[in-house]
């Protein structure tokens, strides 16, 4: 492509050429102007996503599509004048499965509404015709996602290749406190948002430096049973396998109960094995909220819009279950819970900072994980903190 002072000069030689057309020089020598300037807008650059794949993106996008709607958030740390206006279309699991965070952005950018939704939950639902029809300069998939397409969907990839979309794909939930800080710098890349990115990792991994400078020496590292998505089923029980959320637990200061178990993201035990072979500490997931409570008494209740007293009478109702309530972790009061869809999010840091406190209480004394979810959102999401995050039996307040 000619630059823009090439093609200035060859416009300037077709006037002297033309003669009588030199009075449009003006308005041609702007038209030039813009057009060139609109093409050097505009870089190809090759990046390497959190699949390994090599992937070549005309930057900065104008309009990408979300393999999973709950990536939203992560796109307001790098625009938090309206995180949507670059979102053509997305899943639909955010607003299913996290209805308060989703009624957030609603409140704040109305338009939310109006996204065309491209799947509901996972890779099955996920149509790639409605995509294409949506005109994406890019699609941003999860690695190994379980709620949208992911680099495991070969023949949707090959379909975005055929057509011409770049593919990038990104991770908060297989190895999260790894990977937050590349996919965001990905992403940033993608948006041409590189300061807002680098602004953010520097929080992130100070406050994760505060939990990892504090634990080098300790060697007592308590077990942790963390039960995924209480109540989902009527029987116990899910556990948090070695990947997603049981990553917090390791860099907390604790050992996964189930991590020689479960080497994946989640599997099923049973209460006889917990009562035979007691945790330390027990930590349920909270997929519920107080908009949720009337309708699935059985979950915990946290997150969006969800209040302390809400959030812990939830989270008593669901430990007093048979044989769960007759574990010694929630009988002595070593028992938390926590928001679900931190697993998936950038503010896990914050979670892995009250995980680390709940079981090195005199470790982390002067340490305020609240306080650091409560400048996550105040410095890097678009609206102030509204609701608690994580909860316990004790009188410990979030």
């Amino acid at each position: 492509m000619r630059s823009k002072k090439a093609l200035q000069s060859r416009c300037k030689w077709a006037l002297r050429k033309e003669g009588p057309l030199g009075r449009f020089w003006p308005a041609l020598l702007a038209v030039s102007w813009f057009l060139t300037g609109t093409a050097a807008a505009k870089d190809q650059v090759n990046v390497t996503d959190l699949a390994g794949r090599q992937v070549s993106v005309s930057v900065p996008v104008d309009t990408m599509v979300l393999g999973e709607g709950r990536f939203l958030p992560s796109i307001a740390i790098l625009d938090r004048d309206d995180p949507t206006k670059r979102i053509a279309g997305m899943m639909g699991e955010f607003k299913k499965y996290d209805p308060a965070g989703y009624a957030q952005y609603r409140r704040h950018f109305p338009h939310i509404d109006k996204i065309p939704l491209i799947g509901s939950s996972g890779a099955a639902s996920f149509s790639v015709e409605k995509a294409f029809t949506v005109k994406p300069d890019v699609a941003v998939f999860g690695l190994s996602s379980g709620h949208g397409p992911s680099d495991r969907n070969k023949a949707i990839l090959d379909q975005f290749h055929a057509a011409g979309i770049p593919v990038v794909i990104i991770d908060f939930r297989i190895d999260p406190l790894v990977n937050t800080p590349k996919s965001l710098r990905l992403l940033a890349k993608l948006m041409g948002r590189q300061a807002e990115a680098e602004q953010f990792i520097a929080f992130y991994d100070r406050q994760l430096g505060l939990v990892k400078n504090r634990l080098e020496d300790v060697t007592d590292r308590p077990t942790v049973f963390m039960e995924s998505r209480v109540g989902l089923k009527p029987h116990c029980c899910e556990a948090i396998g070695q990947a997603m959320m049981g990553r917090f637990i390791d860099w907390a200061g604790g050992r996964n109960a189930f991590a020689d178990l479960i080497p994946g993201t989640h599997g099923t035990v049973n209460v006889e094995h917990l009562l035979v072979n007691q945790p330390d500490f027990y930590i349920g997931t909270a997929i519920g909220s107080s908009a949720t409570a009337k309708r699935f008494p059985r979950f915990i209740a946290l997150g969006a819009s969800t209040d302390a007293d809400t959030a812990r009478a939830s989270f008593r109702r669901t430990t007093a279950r048979i044989g769960l309530a007759q574990l010694e972790a929630i009988r002595s009061g070593r028992a938390y819970a926590i928001w679900h869809h931190f697993y998936n999010s950038p503010m896990n840091v914050a979670a892995v900072q009250a995980i680390a406190k709940w079981l090195h209480p005199k470790k982390f004394k002067d340490i305020d994980p609240r306080q650091t979810i409560e400048t996550y959102f105040e410095r890097f999401q678009p609206f102030p903190i509204d609701g608690v995050y994580w909860t316990g039996l004790d009188d410990m307040r979030e």
